[in-house]
């Protein structure tokens, strides 16, 4: 599989909606296993694109997972023991504050395939 097609297939995993699943499972469980699980999936993804790839498809699929949970949180509107619940943020404002710092840890994961990368160039 070329890197086109590893890239393709990480936007296709990157287009499941993390942040609305994760605020779903908070939701509907009161668990936050769900961030867990969201922060572990988008690193591990973000790793793998930077290290067969490069750094344009992690970005590219972020704004997707993005734009899906949006539409998946837009779909809640109505419920209002679900606009209430992530009290004192909206959940749109919550959306925005989980999906910036989701991108900390896809970070330290993108550094750390880069430096496997140049290490196993320089052998």
């Amino acid at each position: 599989m070329g890197k086109i097609g590893i890239g393709i297939v990480i936007i296709c995993l990157y287009c499941f909606p993390f942040v609305y699943i994760s605020m779903d499972q908070d939701y509907s469980n009161h668990s936050m296993l769900g961030y867990l699980i969201m922060i572990i999936a988008s690193s591990l993804l973000a790793f793998v694109g930077k290290l067969f790839i490069n750094s344009l498809f992690p970005i590219i699929g972020n704004l997707l997972s993005v734009i899906i949970s949006f539409y998946f949180i837009n779909g809640m509107v109505g419920n209002e023991h679900w606009s209430g619940y992530f009290k004192p943020l909206t959940p749109y404002q919550l959306l925005i504050l989980v999906s910036f710092l989701n991108l900390i840890p896809q970070f330290l994961a993108t550094n750390f395939a880069k430096k496997l990368k140049n290490k196993v160039n320089e052998v």
